[in-house]
C-alpha cells in the first residue's frame, strides 16, 4: 500500500480525515456538510504523515515491523510483530529461530524509537552491536530458551540498549514501560492511520467521533543514550 499524508480536522463534532487539501482554488469543505469550514488558530487542519519509516534509513533505533509490514503493525493478539535493532549504517540486527540476522532489507516499513538524541552519537554503536550479536547467548540453538522480557526478539533489542546504558553507569529500561510509553503508542499510530487511510481511499473521507481518534505521530527522539 503506497502511503500518502492525509488532512485531519474537527469539524460537525467529528474528527475528519481527507486527502484533500485547500488550496486558493479549491478551499476545504467538509465532506460530512459540504460547508467550507472556518477554524480558530489552535484547531487548524494538520497534515498527518505516514507515522511509518524507513529502517534502513534510520540509524541507531529500536524497530518494530511485521511480515506484512506496515499493514501488520496492529495491537491485536493475532498480530506477528518484530522487533530489531539498527546500526549506524540501516543493518538491522534481530534475533529469530536461524540466530541473529543482520538485514538490509525488509524493515522498509517500520515503527520507529530513536535511541539517540539528534545531533548525538554513540561512537562504538556498531562494534558494541556486532560483538552483542556473536555472543553464545544468541546462537539458533538456545532460541527457545527463556529470555529476561519473555519474547526472544524483545530480549535480544532491550537487552542490546541495557548493555550500553549499564555500561555508561545509568539505569536499565525498565520493558514494561518502554513498551507501554514508546513502543505501542506508535504502533497505534500507524493503526489508526492505516484504518484512515482505507476508508479515505474506499470513500474520499473517514470521519468518527472527535474525542477518541485524536492521534498526533511524533518524531520518535529520545534520548535514553
Amino acid at each position: 500500500m503506497e502511503l500518502v499524508d492525509l488532512l485531519r480536522f474537527s469539524h460537525c463534532g467529528r474528527t475528519v480525515w481527507t486527502a484533500t487539501s485547500a488550496t486558493p482554488a479549491t478551499p476545504l469543505r467538509c465532506p460530512e456538510c459540504g460547508r467550507a469550514p472556518s477554524f480558530p488558530l489552535a484547531e487548524a487542519p494538520v497534515r498527518v504523515r505516514a507515522p511509518v519509516v524507513d529502517g534502513h534509513r534510520t540509524g541507531c533505533c529500536f524497530l518494530v515491523t511485521s511480515r506484512e509490514g506496515a499493514d501488520g503493525l496492529r495491537e491485536d493478539n493475532d498480530c506477528e510483530l518484530h522487533v530489531g535493532i539498527s546500526n549506524s549504517r540501516g543493518v538491522v540486527f534481530s534475533y529469530t529461530e536461524s540466530g541473529v540476522r543482520r538485514e538490509r532489507r525488509g524493515w522498509h516499513q517500520s515503527a520507529a524509537v530513536t535511541l539517540v538524541a539528534p545531533g548525538r552519537r554513540v561512537p562504538d554503536w556498531d562494534e558494541r552491536l556486532e560483538r552483542y550479536a556473536d555472543e553464545d547467548g544468541w546462537t539458533a540453538g538456545r532460541f527457545e530458551e527463556p529470555r529476561e522480557f519473555g519474547s526472544r526478539c524483545l530480549g535480544f533489542a532491550l537487552g542490546f540498549v541495557n548493555r550500553l546504558l549499564t555500561l555508561r553507569g545509568e539505569r536499565p529500561v525498565d520493558q514494561r514501560r518502554f513498551t507501554r510509553d514508546l513502543v505501542l503508542p506508535r504502533v497505534r499510530a500507524v493503526s489508526v492511520y492505516l484504518s484512515a487511510l482505507r476508508q479515505v481511499r474506499r470513500h474520499g473521507y473517514w470521519s468518527a467521533p472527535a474525542s477518541p481518534l485524536q492521534v498526533t505521530p511524533d518524531t520518535g527522539e529520545i534520548s535514553i543514550l
